[in-house]
């Protein structure tokens, strides 16, 4: 029962990490953290649109940051590791982040539903997901859905080509969530297979050449089977 509670307690400090860094970095445009024990300590890796902003002047914010970290989530020795999002369109945090900004401008939430759709399509994701919900025209709830493209929902496929952000935009009739859901550009489903060319396969495979040939005197074999010998009698009758 104590490393349970361990266990849950340590995500319960990563789940108030990331929302902390958050808060912290927004304008930075947060992307994702990491958080990995070293033989050293603590490295967290933390994942920016615009790192120069989280690093500050002669490094004076990510020193700052780093006592914060080690004051108030009590990590031991923090290291704090900067990288810079390759693709913010393929982000999902990024993207959710800005459509829920969009949203707080007084953007209407198809025309920024789709235009983040678009967006994301158009930098290379193999699909993607939009939902926002909350009291989007009137005073009862709704969901809308945003879709394109093709997306997974569960198994282990989801767990390692779906990327997941999620943010809120604050409004006056209240609160709206918004979820985002990318589909890898490099995602390789189960089920899809490469046909390799025959020549290009007995190259890698130099055995498959005799296995095919094999395979070709059987099936010959099978189509023209030998003729049966005649019955005993009428072996007898031709005796006679």
């Amino acid at each position: 029962m104590a490393s349970e509670r361990k266990f849950v307690a340590e995500n319960i400090r990563r789940v108030l990490l990331k929302e902390y860094l958050m808060k912290t970095v927004d304008r930075a445009g947060f992307g994702g953290v990491d958080v990995q024990r070293t033989p050293m300590g603590t490295r967290v890796t933390l994942v920016t649109e615009r790192p120069g902003i989280v690093i500050g002047r002669r490094g004076a914010a990510i020193k700052s940051l780093t006592k914060a970290i080690e004051d108030n989530f009590h990590y031991d020795n923090p290291q704090i590791e900067v990288q810079e999002v390759e693709n913010p369109n393929l982000n999902a945090q990024i993207m959710a982040e800005k459509l829920a900004f969009a949203l707080e401008r007084g953007w209407h939430f198809r025309r920024a539903g789709h235009s983040t759709v678009r967006r994301i399509m158009e930098s290379g994701a193999r699909g993607c997901l939009i939902i926002i919900s909350g009291k989007l025209t009137g005073e009862r709830h709704r969901t809308e859905k945003f879709k394109d493209g093709y997306i997974k929902y569960c198994g282990e496929t989801r767990l390692l080509f779906v990327d997941t952000g999620f943010a809120v935009a604050k409004l006056k009739p209240g609160v709206i969530g918004v979820q985002v859901e990318i589909m890898d550009p490099d995602a390789r489903l189960p089920a899809e297979i490469d046909v390799m060319p025959m020549d290009e396969a007995i190259k890698a495979n130099p055995d498959l050449e005799e296995i095919l040939r094999k395979e070709d005197e059987v099936s010959v074999i099978a189509e023209h089977p030998a003729e049966e010998p005649p019955p005993e009698d009428d072996k007898e009758e031709v005796a006679e």
